[in-house]
């Protein structure tokens, strides 16, 4: 995939193990009798690591976009000093959980929104919604470079000379493009996808979403503006993945794992840190 080789954040995340395991999972051990089958082989990017379900079909960020604002713009200030006031944050519990939402490596990302939804999300416990994650993962983060390589906007941490929340990606971050966010499009469209297959958990869901970008400033990662658009992208991203027929599919078979799930009594557990984390604000942005 040509659009792989310009995605230099993106790449380091499917290198170091986007995927890890065989793509048909095993057995999983919750609900065996309720849960349906696993999913079929699917192309892959790399093996081990799956590819997404657009191809080429990605929308295209550069002209979904508006220019970033410029240096100098009242625009550019707004997002100084919103980055200014998340960096305020570091010995919150906000912080350690922007952390964590930096590492979008599987498994454990595939945990995000567990206690959002109010089920685990894992491998073992949803393969198909597992799978689902990974290659929309793949979709959203790859829409966001028309935009990213054609602007090649400085990111805040390297603006100011600073450090980020998670030090093993500012090498490949350097001399990635900041806007719009990798993060926040992938972030976002999960949000979108899984309200749509639990909308009783849709107001947790997307402030989840919403968290989970808005954490890219914490990070010292994003301006501001890089996060709002990255929000764009992930929503074209999902619009477009509902006219595949694939993605469809594996829409129904993740919300019949979810409803199994939800109906045997298991709940996502350990979420008290997390509902903490969340009730810290950005100040300035919520």
């Amino acid at each position: 995939m040509p659009a792989l080789r310009k995605a230099s954040w993106l790449s380091v995340v499917l290198l170091a193990g986007c995927a890890t395991g065989p793509l048909t999972s095993p057995a999983p051990a919750l609900i065996p009798s309720a849960m349906p089958p696993q999913p079929a082989p699917v192309p892959e990017l790399r093996p081990g690591v799956p590819a997404g379900y657009l191809g080429r079909a990605l929308p295209d960020s550069l002209l979904l976009l508006p220019p970033p604002p410029a240096k100098g713009s009242a625009g550019f200030a707004r997002d100084q000093a919103t980055s200014r006031a998340s960096q305020k944050l570091k010995s919150s519990p906000r912080y350690a959980l922007a952390s964590r939402d930096a590492d979008l490596r599987f498994p454990q990302v595939a945990s995000t929104f567990s206690c959002a939804l109010g089920v685990p999300i894992s491998q073992q416990d949803t393969p198909r919604l597992y799978l689902l994650l990974q290659r929309t993962l793949v979709d959203a983060g790859l829409a966001t470079y028309a935009a990213k390589d054609h602007y090649k906007r400085t990111r805040p941490f390297v603006f100011y000379k600073e450090k980020t929340c998670f030090p093993a990606d500012e090498a490949s971050l350097r001399t990635d493009g900041s806007y719009p966010s990798g993060h926040t499009s992938i972030g976002w469209a999960w949000a979108l996808l899984l309200s749509e297959l639990s909308p009783a958990q849709a107001d947790a869901v997307l402030a989840r979403g919403r968290a989970f970008g808005e954490n890219r400033l914490i990070c010292n990662a994003h301006w501001q503006s890089d996060v709002l658009q990255g929000r764009a992208v992930g929503a074209g991203a999902v619009a477009v993945l509902h006219a595949n027929e694939t993605f469809n599919a594996d829409m129904r078979a993740a919300r019949a794992e979810i409803d199994s799930l939800r109906g045997s009594g298991v709940v996502a557990q350990d979420c008290d840190a997390e509902a903490t984390a969340l009730k810290v604000k950005i100040p300035g942005v919520e």
